[in-house]
């Protein structure tokens, strides 16, 4: 039997605390590239995944299997086969539908999101010129219907657009019409269920640019002779762009693939690229055709995206 004092000594436990300390150190020389890191994780499992998924989809061929479509990858009899399908993305060219849609919602985003603007601009000026006492109310009243469900706002829209809906009704008790106005499943009713949906998006980036604007420079303007109307769009405009190209963008981008909207307010010419997407998906079952859309709208939405980032960064520097 040997000794105590000959046996093995067991090999020394890492403490925790040691464990703490390397945590730290390891913050200290790299927590900015980490705090920077997280976001762009965050992006690459949110958005880039779900994009590489939807293209690879895009690029197989429709099958009667669960999910209908083929695998780009195949192994057989010792070989790798790489089968790529274009044929989705050429029949987006051919086909009118398809054309037609993106065309329809680039048109009712586009002038949705200038409704918004003229609508919105007013609004935000009116917060930020409120009372203190008020403005926190005011604020609460543009919110406000967001915290309701998207689809009964949605829903309440038909009950007062419809032929027996409340806006007929006061306007024929007013003796303005005399026949109820075909207002739901027209595009008209498209645009005023997106305007009335997105026009938060479009208040509050401008209310935060009119808060944030230095009124020295519109005094100074004013004393110069300059008049009030030349002084909104030569001074106040400019200097408020970049709440006016965020709030345009955060209500052009989702107006383009909206699709409750046009579905449930809309008529048979209201065929935007979001109910083209839902038909091919759940009505068509065309997986491979439905993915090629997404992905050519996602990469039309790019666009704006990037000049919005070009804008901000010469904005940025313009300032330094």
């Amino acid at each position: 039997m040997k000794l105590l004092s000959e046996r093995v000594p067991a090999p020394p436990v890492r403490s925790i605390g040691s464990l703490k300390a390397f945590i730290q150190r390891l913050q200290m020389a790299h927590g900015r590239k980490l705090v920077i890191a997280l976001p762009y994780l965050w992006l690459v499992l949110l958005f880039m995944l779900p994009f590489l998924i939807v293209f690879r989809i895009s690029l197989s061929e429709l099958a009667l299997a669960v999910p209908p479509y083929t695998d780009l990858i195949s192994w057989a009899d010792g070989k790798l086969d790489i089968a790529l399908n274009f044929a989705n993305y050429l029949l987006l060219t051919e086909d009118p539908l398809y054309i037609d849609a993106y065309l329809k919602s680039l048109q009712i985003a586009a002038v949705s999101t200038l409704c918004c603007l003229v609508i919105g601009y007013p609004l935000a000026w009116a917060v930020a010129h409120s009372k203190s006492s008020t403005r926190n109310i005011l604020l609460l009243l543009v919110i406000l219907p967001s915290w309701t469900s998207f689809l009964i706002r949605v829903y309440a829209w038909m009950g007062i657009l419809s032929n027996n809906g409340v806006l007929n009704n006061v306007l024929m008790w007013l003796g303005v019409i005399d026949h109820p106005l075909v207002i739901l499943r027209t595009d008209l009713a498209v645009y005023i269920g997106i305007v009335y949906s997105y026009l938060p998006f479009m208040v509050l980036p401008i209310y935060t640019a009119l808060t944030r604007l230095d009124y020295s420079l519109v005094e100074a303007a004013l004393d110069l002779g300059a008049k009030p109307i030349k002084t909104f769009f030569s001074v106040i405009v400019p200097l408020t762009r970049g709440g006016i190209i965020a709030g345009s963008m955060l209500v052009f981008i989702p107006a383009v693939g909206e699709f409750v909207i046009p579905e449930l307010l809309g008529g048979p010419d209201s065929i935007m690229i979001g109910r083209v997407l839902w038909q091919e998906f759940f009505n068509n079952r065309d997986w491979p055709v439905a993915s090629a859309v997404a992905t050519v709208m996602l990469l039309l939405l790019i666009i704006p995206i990037i000049w919005f980032h070009k804008h901000q960064n010469k904005e940025m520097g313009g300032q330094g």
